[in-house]
């Protein structure tokens, strides 16, 4: 379930928006793709006692060990994002305006959140 959204450019990269998203959250582990393998992520999540859970870029000189058991789960996480694209105004982002798109991402988590639909 969705707990936290930030709208960028389509041309922010994601991982430049983690630590944000990461600021008042809490958990056990920290799930994502290779895309956030950064160092500032990992120390962030560590300070946090967050199991790291990305599996090393290809270009990391040392590469780290990560729980492959538990990365398969990261599946959920884009199964929340096909669930918010399935609206057709999110997945266009059919809403020019920066306030309308949140809230309609805002909307479209409740749905989920309450089960409807």
């Amino acid at each position: 379930m969705p707990l936290k959204v930030i709208i960028t450019k389509g041309t922010t990269g994601d991982c430049t928006q983690a630590e944000a998203l990461l600021e008042d959250l809490e958990g056990d582990a920290l799930l994502a793709d290779r895309a956030y393998d950064t160092n500032k992520i990992i120390e962030l999540a560590a300070s946090k006692a967050m199991e790291v859970v990305i599996p090393p870029k290809k270009n990391r000189k040392e590469p780290r060990p990560f729980d492959k058991e538990l990365y398969q789960l990261r599946h959920l996480v884009e199964n929340a994002f096909l669930h918010l694209k399935q609206w057709r105004g999110i997945a266009t982002r059919y809403a020019k305006n920066t306030a309308s798109f949140l809230a309609a991402v805002q909307i479209r988590c409740l749905f989920l959140w309450l089960q409807i639909l």
